[in-house]
């Protein structure tokens, strides 16, 4: 059972940078597509970003973070992070990590495991 574990969340201001962490377990590391996603009291998970297997498109974005945002991974130590820069108030959500195997999805459904999330509060 793989297991999820994010850190680095916290309260900073826009401008700012953040990167968050998500330490894996109990699992091939090497064999997961790991994804990051985000919610807002009220509002469904929104994907931001995965890194994929894919030799053409190894990692995706949502538009609203591109340019801004970077996933990358460690495969040493099982850990992929997602660095946050520029951040604006309307980042302001619980930053979920997702896993699943094979191929990368913008779907939230299609991830099988989850992390609890971390806060993420950006203010102006």
């Amino acid at each position: 059972q793989v297991q999820l574990v994010e850190s680095g969340g916290g309260l900073v201001q826009a401008g700012d940078s953040l990167r968050l962490s998500c330490a894996t377990s109990g699992g091939p590391f090497s064999n997961l597509v790991m994804g990051w996603f985000r919610q807002t009291p009220g509002n469904e998970r929104e994907f931001v970003a995965a890194i994929t297997w894919s030799i053409s498109t190894p990692e995706i974005y949502a538009d609203s973070v591109k340019g801004r945002f970077a996933v990358f991974r460690d495969n040493a130590k099982g850990i992929v992070y997602l660095q946050m820069n520029s951040l604006r108030p309307e980042d302001t959500a619980v930053y979920y990590c997702a896993a699943r195997y094979f191929t990368g999805s913008r779907r939230s459904d299609e991830y099988a495991y989850w992390g609890k999330g971390t806060l993420v509060t950006v203010s102006s």
